[in-house]
């Protein structure tokens, strides 16, 4: 639970904070009322591509792991397998038909489609002079209803970093 931060580079703990925010942000939009009024059920969302176009390397499957953990602990949406982890379940799925007792048989074609898609990127910006620099990490989100194209909620969150380093002689 200790928060280690020696390089200044996006780590585990900014992946996870900046997941909880957004996540939260976005529950907390009109999107979400509106869709709890009309359907009366929680909605499905699948989190898709986020882009990594910062400096450095990020590892963005992370992210997308803290985002769908801060999503399914919230208990307020159904979050569905991406599209690369729907080709194994449906092996799966397919395997079960022939070599499972049917009573123990998970259905074919019954899986439940997202209403939403979550999508975005992460960029930096750096500033450096000596041997200080501050990075700025900037996470965009938005999410897109799957029917009809439209953009639900668009999310932002900001961190900047400062780091200083000794000069070496």
């Amino acid at each position: 639970d200790t928060t280690i931060d020696l390089s200044g580079n996006w780590n585990d703990t900014d992946s996870r904070l900046v997941a909880d925010e957004m996540t939260g942000d976005a529950l907390g939009a009109n999107w979400y009322t509106d869709y709890m009024q009309a359907e009366g059920d929680k909605p499905t969302v699948i989190v898709g591509t986020v882009r990594n176009k910062s400096s450095e390397h990020i590892a963005t499957a992370t992210f997308i792991g803290d985002i769908e953990r801060a999503f399914v602990n919230s208990g307020d949406v159904q979050v569905v397998a991406d599209r690369n982890e729907r080709g194994e379940i449906r092996a799966e799925r397919a395997d079960q038909q022939t070599n499972s007792t049917p009573e123990s048989r998970a259905r074919m074609r019954n899986e439940l489609g997202a209403d939403y898609i979550l999508a975005g990127e992460i960029t930096s910006i750096e500033d450096v002079e000596g041997g200080r620099e501050v990075v700025l990490y900037q996470v965009d989100l938005n999410l897109t209803d799957l029917e009809s194209n439209v953009r639900v909620w668009v999310g932002q969150k900001k961190l900047k970093k400062f780091i200083q380093r000794r000069r070496r002689d």
